[in-house]
């Protein structure tokens, strides 16, 4: 399997990434956030932000098809000096293959010069914390309910320093 880690640039790459935000939300998250708010979750939504939200992302392709995306970049104000991923997605046929290893590892080397980097992730993802878990990132107790989708999130932070 010939994966390919790039830039989003392309409206074919923007579109891709779209369709994988929207069926990953739809594999992964029934049971974890709110029944409304995936039924409203729409292909058009996530194709909508994915044209306003174009920096930062990185796609992994197969055969020129989008599999999965990473967001990244800087916490700006609420965090200075610190990296965050934003959101990290692959359609589940990819799971267990490496796709997500090989866009975090993408994702944390263009976050090399942030001496910490932080994620949210869902408190009941356990697959997903695990994976991060994986990379060093652990839960510094901070949580969150989202309004949007009734799920609590908690944040995981990796400090350079301590590794």
């Amino acid at each position: 399997m010939s994966i390919e880690i790039k830039p989003m640039k392309t409206e074919q790459q923007i579109l891709g990434k779209a369709y994988v935000h929207w069926k990953a939300w739809h594999e992964a998250y029934p049971g974890l956030v709110s029944r409304t708010y995936l039924d409203a979750l729409t292909l058009e939504k996530c194709e909508a932000l994915a044209h306003r939200w174009t920096d930062g992302i990185l796609v992994a392709e197969q055969d020129e098809s989008v599999i999965g995306f990473v967001g990244y970049g800087n916490r700006g104000e609420e965090a200075p000096g610190t990296g965050e991923i934003f959101a990290l997605y692959v359609l589940s046929e990819y799971y267990g293959t490496g796709v997500a290893q090989q866009l975090m590892d993408a994702a944390l080397e263009r976050l090399k010069d942030y001496p910490k980097i932080c994620l949210w992730v869902l408190k009941e993802n356990k697959r997903a914390i695990r994976f991060y878990e994986k990379y060093g990132f652990a839960a510094d107790g901070t949580e969150k309910i989202s309004p949007q989708t009734a799920a609590v999130g908690i944040r995981m932070v990796w400090n350079r320093e301590k590794r």
